[in-house]
């Protein structure tokens, strides 16, 4: 896909990088960006040629969230255009979050607002550590709607309470004390970071990628009840039958490499 917007590349390893370009912006989302992106999540999602997610963007701002003319034009939509545009971002959030394949964020500027929500959405994190975060939304009269299931999942409640609440801005070190962050590096270190953890995902199956991430997302809010251990069992009794599951054990046993980290 060509977009205005960020730029879209598979390396040979099957790493994708979307990489935001919308820096006289800051990144800032609006109606066509996140249409766009959403398509192009969709379609690396699908593409059995990748195997990682890399989202990164150029620039002083990871993203600032809502483009300031966007804003304006909402502003003079009716509650039913508001909530389908609210529907449509949600839905670019719900898309990255439950993307089948595992997704790495490299921060290195500014993330507000929805950009956090992107932040939130990606399985691992590495910031830079220039990085500031913020959810800006109630000095505008708003409230961090879609992007709060993501952001409580990262942050939890207790500090989702504060930051919600007084819009401050906190630095990467915060963020990766909160959870919403993994690492923090130099800024000419994130790049080296990104590959280092892109490579050490490209070492796991890929279909036991995909169905690790569905387990946390089935088991994160449930108590475990009987109904849960059986639902858990289940699901690894699948993948040890499947072809991958047998062949990495076989990989193991045989102090080997499995096929899928063969070049």
């Amino acid at each position: 896909m060509v977009s205005p917007f960020f730029v879209q590349a598979i390396d040979p390893q099957g790493v994708a990088r979307i990489t935001l370009t919308r820096s006289d912006m800051h990144n800032a989302f609006n109606e066509v960006l996140i249409a766009e992106l959403t398509a192009a999540l969709e379609g690396l999602g699908n593409d059995d040629r990748v195997r990682v997610v890399v989202l990164a963007a150029q620039g002083r701002s990871f993203s600032a969230g809502a483009d300031l003319n966007w804003m304006k034009a909402m502003a003079g939509f009716s509650e039913a255009e508001n909530h389908e545009d609210a529907l449509n971002l949600g839905r670019l959030m719900q898309t990255l979050n439950d993307l089948p394949k595992p997704t790495l964020a490299l921060v290195q500027g500014s993330a507000y607002g929805g950009g956090v929500g992107l932040v939130a959405c990606c399985d691992i994190v590495v910031a830079a550590e220039e990085a500031k975060f913020c959810l800006s939304e109630v000095k505008l009269g708003l409230i961090p709607a879609v992007i709060c299931p993501y952001v409580i999942a990262a942050i939890g409640e207790a500090a989702a309470r504060r930051y919600f609440l007084t819009a401050e801005p906190f630095s990467a070190w915060e963020a990766q004390r909160l959870g919403l962050v993994h690492e923090v590096v130099e800024p000419g270190r994130l790049e080296q970071k990104g590959r280092q953890v892109a490579a050490t995902l490209l070492e796991g199956g890929p279909k036991a990628q995909a169905a690790a991430k569905d387990l946390i997302f089935t088991t994160a809010a449930a108590a475990p009840d009987d109904d849960l251990i059986e639902e858990t069992a289940r699901r690894i009794a699948t993948l040890r039958a499947s072809d991958e599951g047998r062949e990495g054990i076989t990989a193991f046993l045989e102090k080997r490499r499995p096929n899928w980290q063969e070049d």
